[in-house]
């Protein structure tokens, strides 16, 4: 058995102290830190025990999200609906007063949003929920600008946080003390979530599908009140992780389209000097990089200054795209490699596959590149 004062000391030298929890009968630093210093001593006796200790102490590994097509509003009893958020998706595993939140990629986001470490007190239960997390605007509805404003902050001060509150929206469970759900039904796990009673006003919200009004008739009520679309969800359906399934459809009013940026266009000669327009890209079924159209950034200002420092940061000499850039935006084109991911909205897709009349919304720093296809 390993002295407490000599395990502690090791650890504190080479790893500095965690938060002391209880391990067997020694208090120990973290599980994680008791893991790494277990390794460093070379006891894989005691490093057997306490891995499990680990696992059943962790919270549940998290899994890629379940993805949705988009399409039209479905209709009939086996569907529920709900509010397309408009948010950053989370996937969260609490444990023991321990809350780590992931993205879409699986990125430990963990330090980013803070006001998820409530759900700690909210609940006793070992979890995995799947949920977004968003900024709302005056009059309750989500706002994606607003948001952005904490997307690109790595650890907000206290300002920050009161002056840029975000809520999650608890939409899914997909671990419960141990069980994975993900093969159970979504009205089963939906059942599961509300025996929770998660709620802890007003930053966590599970909100309420509805089911007894009609998908249209929703997406009326989405329209009035300046909502970005709807979301229906078959009630029999399993959660497949990492799927993009027809289970799930999208029906947004404004179509959102993720780009991957492989070129810009400089500003004319009022705003020579700074960015004028960039040039998107998004990946086929092959994995080749497509042109699809191009988009103005607007006014010079903070956020296209920055965003421009980041552009020149990733030059390159040739096109990134497999398909032809038209010729009056490729004479003045500075490339980049396709490394930074943004989203646009836009009226529809063309017949060439380019998008009609879009506008600039900003980075999206919780997305991949590969991630950014082609719609089917």
């Amino acid at each position: 058995m390993i002295s407490r004062g000599l395990f502690r000391g090791i650890l504190c030298r080479r790893l500095g102290i965690g938060t002391v929890v209880a391990v067997g009968t020694v208090a120990l630093e973290s599980p994680a830190v008791v893991l790494e210093g277990l390794l460093y001593l070379g006891d894989s006796a005691a490093l057997e025990t306490i891995h499990a200790e680990y696992e059943n102490m962790a919270p549940p590994t998290p899994l890629p999200p379940m993805l949705a097509v988009s399409g039209d509003v479905p209709e009939g009893d086996q569907w529920v609906y709900d509010w397309k958020w408009d948010g950053v998706r989370a996937i969260v595993g609490i444990e023991g007063g321990e809350v780590r939140v992931h993205s879409r990629a699986l990125r430990d986001i963990t330090s980013r949003y803070p006001e998820l470490q409530e759900l700690a007190a909210a609940t006793r239960a070992r979890l995995l929920l799947d949920g977004e997390i968003v900024a709302l605007d005056e009059q309750g509805r989500p706002d994606f600008d607003r948001l952005q404003s904490r997307m690109q902050v790595g650890l907000p001060t206290p300002r920050m946080l009161r002056e840029s509150p975000l809520y999650y929206y608890v939409l899914d469970l997909l671990v419960a003390d141990g069980e994975n759900l993900c093969g159970s039904s979504y009205r089963h796990r939906r059942d599961r979530l509300a025996e929770l009673g998660l709620p802890a006003p007003p930053t966590i919200r599970p909100p309420d599908p509805h089911a007894r009004i009609s998908g249209s008739g929703l997406l009326d009520i989405a329209a009035e009140h300046g909502f970005e679309g709807i979301m229906a969800r078959r009630l029999d359906s399993p959660y497949r992780p990492g799927v993009r399934s027809t289970d799930w459809i999208n029906t947004p009013l404004r179509i959102r389209q993720e780009v991957v940026i492989g070129g810009w266009v400089p500003g004319g000669s009022r705003h020579a000097g700074t960015l004028g327009t960039l040039l998107l890209g998004a990946y086929d079924p092959s994995g080749a990089l497509s042109y699809i159209g191009h988009v103005e950034t607007g006014r010079p200002d903070p956020s296209s200054e920055a965003l421009l420092g980041k552009l020149e940061a990733l030059t390159r000499p040739s096109s990134p795209f497999a398909t032809p850039v038209p010729r009056r935006r490729a004479r003045h084109a500075r490339w980049v490699e396709p490394e930074l991911v943004g989203e646009v909205e836009h009226r529809r897709w063309t017949n060439d596959r380019t998008l009609w009349r879009p506008s600039w919304q900003g980075l999206r720093t919780d997305r991949e590149p590969a991630e950014v296809t082609l719609p089917v």
